[in-house]
């Protein structure tokens, strides 16, 4: 079967995204166990990442393009569909409560770090379950309804903004974000320390 680009963006994002969210939880657990101040600065970086990548860009194409698609040739997974717009409706007024969260715990100090981290906990076991949600349902259901002319038309709309963590260029205006970003997570996708280098 063939390997279309749109599918292979949306894994390549999604393994992206779950790789920063997994790299703040493990972030927020070190600075939390260290008794340590985190690096606020690195911490809004990644969350706006989230929110400008992820949320704005790739989510929209889903929602704008593909879904639609799917709708127009298959009855299948309408009320799923549904589920996984409101879920992006969601995601956007949710990174938002994260990043304020994260504003209060800075601006007010150590009592607001335990609220913080309950937010971005809850927020990443929402977009880790979404997004295995749509690999388990919808692109296996999209390789089988689509046609090839619906394929052509979502791989130009995919490959039109390409998310710098899957390994491409950033645009100029986010270079500066990205090479932030990228010397604070540790790998797999960012050279920041390991936790064994965080924990000495």
């Amino acid at each position: 079967m063939t390997s279309h680009a749109t599918l292979r963006i949306i894994r390549d994002e999604h393994s992206a995204l779950s790789a920063m969210l997994r790299s703040i939880l493990l972030l927020l657990d070190l600075y939390r166990k260290q008794k340590s101040t985190p690096d606020f600065g690195s911490l809004r970086a990644m969350l706006f990442y989230v929110d400008e990548f992820p949320e704005k860009r790739h989510h929209r194409h889903e929602t704008d393009f593909l879904f639609p698609k799917l709708r127009a040739r298959t009855t299948l997974s309408h009320e799923l569909l549904d589920r996984l717009d409101r879920d992006h409706a969601a995601g956007e007024r949710n990174i938002r409560e994260v990043e304020h969260a994260l504003l209060v715990f800075e601006m007010l100090g150590e009592a607001h770090r335990e609220p913080f981290e309950r937010a971005f906990s809850r927020y990443a076991d929402f977009y880790l379950a979404h997004m295995a949600l749509e690999e388990k349902e919808i692109l296996p259901l999209a390789e089988r309804v689509l046609t090839e002319e619906d394929w052509r038309e979502l791989d130009a709309v995919f490959l039109s903004h390409r998310d710098p963590l899957t390994g491409h260029e950033p645009e100029d205006e986010y270079r500066a974000l990205f090479t932030r970003i990228v010397g604070a997570v540790p790998a797999p996708i960012g050279l920041g320390p390991s936790r064994q280098a965080m924990r000495a």
